[in-house]
């Protein structure tokens, strides 16, 4: 089968980072789905494990984190899922990546794909869905109120994969007013579309920016881009026991900044339950079905923002120079094959 790898932890500039590989086809364990991919969509994450990992000798390393396909066969223990299901799904650190023709996944993190969209189109969502969805519902409680706090919250990166979904969520499923950040044009108009009641722009200090809206103290702050640049104007602009959710991996983080708030500290990391095998690991499929829902009911949209071909090496080097550069917005796809 097809696939894209590579050997050796390279910048992506040099056409060996990323390589054009024929390997066996695998085999699903028993509560496996084997999934013919028919698009993947390019994250963060697979900047970072290109960078930090080195492939045991010989053996290439596949990345790939967010897929969309139709089950070919399933394990002997399957019981959600039936071959020719559509699904979508985000994969697992631990286990080769959906950059390939076949690809392996544990049903218990599959959902079905959303009827109302097309193949491109789904494969921008799981990765982004789970963490965005895990972030504002289980760790962030946003159901939860906090004392005296204004009900809003503040996503900073809003235009990006993450916060370009968590936006929706929050618009679509709580009573929250949603302020995003941005800092140029296209990016601030993409979040507003999504769904942002008012977009402010994180060049400039957040205290100031936020206060100047007349809301009072947001309750909830969900970071998904540069928190340790950011951490000293959260502390400054959150509320007194207010929540605050990061996603992204800063050099250090002073969580002494939120003590005299009592403002609570929670990471989200998608990749947790399957990791880790968590008794509640089937809640990952709960959640994308739901997400399939909520867009097939019209509440929720593809955060597709870039199209970049047929899966191949050449078009996932680009996708991932352009996560590198710090510019994108939305959502990067690859969609068949080269």
């Amino acid at each position: 089968m097809k696939a894209v790898g590579f050997h050796t932890s390279l910048p992506i500039e040099n056409e060996a980072a990323l390589v054009d590989l024929d390997l066996p086809t695998p085999v699903p364990g028993p509560r496996d789905l084997l999934v013919r991919v028919q698009a993947v969509s390019v994250n963060p994450v697979d900047t970072k494990v290109r960078a930090r990992v080195t492939p045991a000798e010989g053996q290439p390393h596949i990345l790939g984190y967010d897929a969309v396909g139709l089950v070919e066969a399933v394990g002997p223990e399957v019981r959600l899922f039936r071959p020719g299901d559509a699904v979508f799904y985000a994969g697992a650190l631990g286990r080769p990546g959906t950059n390939a023709e076949l690809h392996c996944v544990d049903e218990r993190i599959v959902g079905h794909k959303p009827a109302a969209l097309s193949a491109a189109e789904a494969a921008a969502l799981p990765l982004t869905a789970i963490t965005a969805w895990e972030a504002l519902f289980d760790r962030l409680d946003v159901g939860k109120p906090v004392p005296g706090a204004a009900r809003s919250i503040l996503i900073i990166g809003g235009a990006g994969g993450v916060g370009s979904i968590a936006t929706q969520l929050a618009r679509q499923l709580t009573d929250l007013t949603v302020i995003t950040t941005a800092s140029r044009p296209e990016t601030a108009a993409w979040s507003r579309d999504l769904g942002a009641h008012h977009v402010i722009d994180h060049t400039k200090p957040l205290a100031a920016e936020v206060a100047g809206l007349g809301l009072g103290a947001p309750g909830f702050v969900f970071s998904t881009t540069s928190t340790d640049r950011h951490l000293t104007e959260i502390a400054e602009l959150i509320a007194p026991q207010g929540r605050f959710a990061l996603i992204d991996d800063p050099d250090s983080l002073d969580v002494m900044l939120f003590k005299r708030k009592s403002v609570s500290t929670h990471w989200e990391f998608m990749f947790t339950r399957s990791m880790f095998s968590t008794t509640d690991m089937e809640a990952q499929g709960q959640l994308l079905d739901e997400v399939a829902r909520l867009v097939d009911a019209g509440r929720l949209k593809t955060t597709l923002a870039e199209r970049f071909g047929p899966i191949s090496a050449a078009n996932l080097r680009r996708a991932h120079a352009l996560i590198e550069s710090g510019r994108a917005k939305g959502k990067i796809v690859l969609e068949g094959w080269a």
